[in-house]
């Protein structure tokens, strides 16, 4: 055996270094690259050594100054950029649409307009159709920056002011006001004269039998009220008559209640007898159709409009009487005074006019609305006349003084029907805005708004006798009956297949016909008690 070295001092020699292999290092994946971009770090001194690169790899550090620049995103996240951009532009538009200053008038809107050379009218383009029009395109001209071209149609508009002042003599201190006088005829002035010792004499008996009423102890006001109502609610389908090959547009009971008129679109006026409605005469004269039909208030004859500008006015045998001519456009409702002794029409000339019925004179020719005027009716005094038109108003006009006193300004849209209460301080307004507001002539406001159908309101009418309930007739096909206590419904009239265009009462309230363009009369009836309301007319004859 071989004996290991020694070294002189005798300790043994020192063990042989072992020597480790290298082991090769791990390799990272690379870092996953950021979808959402990110500013760049802030530039930090590279490795001396270089062992970063070393283990990234080639790869390039993920905040390049490359990909600075440019990040790439989806078609998803680019589409909902686009609509966001696109809302937010719309809602810019919108807000300068709002605060844009738009005229009003409707020839105002067609004058500017045409200053910006666009179409002053579209086929089928209505005035608020118009307006909105002229909005867009100056909503469009600001965002185009044509801000010069805007400018300059309001110099030429307000230069075109001026020209027209100048013309019309207006000097610095503004326009030259001077009084507006009608001429009247002597007609008229005594006609004012009747009127008012007419009126007073039924305001002073509808007092005097308000006041009996009320200081009665056998007087039951609501006990009365309430029993109509009750009754009101039997009222069902009678009869049903057809009443022409055309429809029909009016009705009306005389003031006995044996005999009904109906007016329709053929032009001819018929009168029908009580209450199994057959034809007594048919009343021909008008070249146009038929408008409205109404029976004198103290008398069997009775009044009838058309489109032909022309009223008549004829006896229940079917003889013409006489024609009242003066209005320039079509008729729309008449209605006669209290006393039998004038007739109003109302036309779509923006006018209503008052006649003499023993004449044929015209008394009076009353401006007023700017817009057609559609229905007219009286005070039951004879006082007051109301009339409503397409302008949304409703005006009380005194007759002994010829002013308007009282403008009625609630309903959004065309004014249609109109009746006064014969209470004598309420009046009913019904329209296109499919509500019937009911005015408190004392108070000069509206007093209640009955939402009472679904589609335009063509006629209203009070129950003639107390103004218990009152009536309305509607495009809905339905008419409805309605307390006038607290304008609850209290009956709906169902039956017709057409629009309902008018409606009438009798005197004692039992009996209501109503008539539409499914060319049918239709007569509803409640089988009440007759003497439930005290018939007591205090008129002067």
């Amino acid at each position: 055996m071989e004996e290991e070295p020694h070294a002189a001092d005798g300790t043994p020699p020192p063990a042989p270094a072992t020597i480790t292999p290298p082991i090769a290092p791990i390799p990272l994946p690379p870092p996953t690259l950021a979808a959402i971009p990110r500013p760049p770090p802030a530039a930090t001194p590279a490795p001396a050594d270089g062992s970063e690169s070393d283990r990234e790899g080639s790869s390039p550090p993920p905040h390049s100054s490359a990909a600075a620049d440019e990040y790439e995103i989806s078609e998803e996240s680019r589409a909902v950029r686009e609509r966001q951009e696109k809302a937010r532009q719309e809602l810019l538009l919108k807000r300068k649409a709002y605060a844009m200053a738009v005229p009003t008038n409707p020839e105002a809107v067609r004058a500017r307009l045409r200053r910006l050379g666009e179409p002053v009218t579209l086929f089928g383009e209505r005035e608020m159709e118009r307006r909105d029009r002229l909005r867009a395109i100056m909503v469009r001209l600001d965002a185009e920056g044509q801000l010069e071209r805007l400018l300059r149609a309001h110099d030429e508009e307000e230069q075109a002011a001026e020209a027209a002042a100048a013309e019309a003599g207006e000097g610095e201190e503004g326009p030259i006001k001077y009084p507006f006088f009608t001429v009247g005829s002597q007609e008229l002035l005594q006609a004012r004269v009747d009127i008012a010792k007419y009126s007073l004499a039924r305001a002073a008996g509808r007092l005097d039998r308000a006041r009996r009423r009320r200081e009665d102890p056998d007087e039951d006001p609501d006990a009365e009220a309430e029993l109509v109502l009750q009754q009101a609610t039997g009222f069902a389908l009678d009869c049903s008559e057809i009443g022409d090959d055309r429809p029909l547009t009016g009705c009306s009971f005389s003031y006995d209640g044996s005999l009904l008129a109906t007016s329709s679109w053929s032009g001819v006026a018929k009168i029908w007898s009580m209450p199994h409605v057959r034809k007594v005469s048919t009343l021909k004269g008008h070249t146009d159709r038929a408008t409205d039909v109404v029976f004198s208030p103290v008398d069997n004859c009775l009044a009838t409009a058309s489109a032909d500008k022309t009223a008549k006015l004829w006896s229940t045998d079917g003889s013409l009487i006489r024609s009242f001519d003066g209005h320039t456009d079509r008729l729309c409702r008449i209605a006669f005074h209290p006393s039998g002794k004038y007739l109003g029409t109302a036309s779509f000339d923006k006018s209503w006019r008052l006649w003499d019925v023993t004449t044929g004179v015209e008394l009076l020719y009353q401006e007023g609305h700017s817009r057609r005027v559609y229905g007219i009716c009286f005070h039951p005094d004879g006082s007051l006349a109301a009339s409503c038109g397409l302008d949304a108003l409703a005006r009380v006009w005194d007759l002994r003084t010829g002013r308007s006193i009282l403008a009625l300004e609630g309903h959004v849209k065309e004014v249609f029907g109109i009746c006064f209460s014969p209470n004598g301080y309420h009046l009913a307004t019904a329209g296109e805005d499919n509500t019937c507001r009911i005015w408190d002539l004392r108070k000069r406001k509206c007093l209640y708004i009955i939402p009472a159908h679904s589609c335009i309101i063509s006629q209203i009418k009070f129950e003639p006798q107390e103004g218990y309930f009152l009536a309305t007739a509607s495009y809905d096909t339905r008419a409805m009956v309605w307390s006038a206590r607290d304008f609850k419904p209290v009956k709906t009239l169902i039956g017709h297949e057409g629009r309902v265009t008018d409606l009438d009462i009798t005197g004692d309230g039992q009996i209501i016909a109503t008539v539409a363009h499914d060319k049918t009369i239709k007569i509803w009836t409640c089988k009440g008690d007759k003497d439930a309301m005290e018939v007591d007319d205090n008129s002067p004859v």
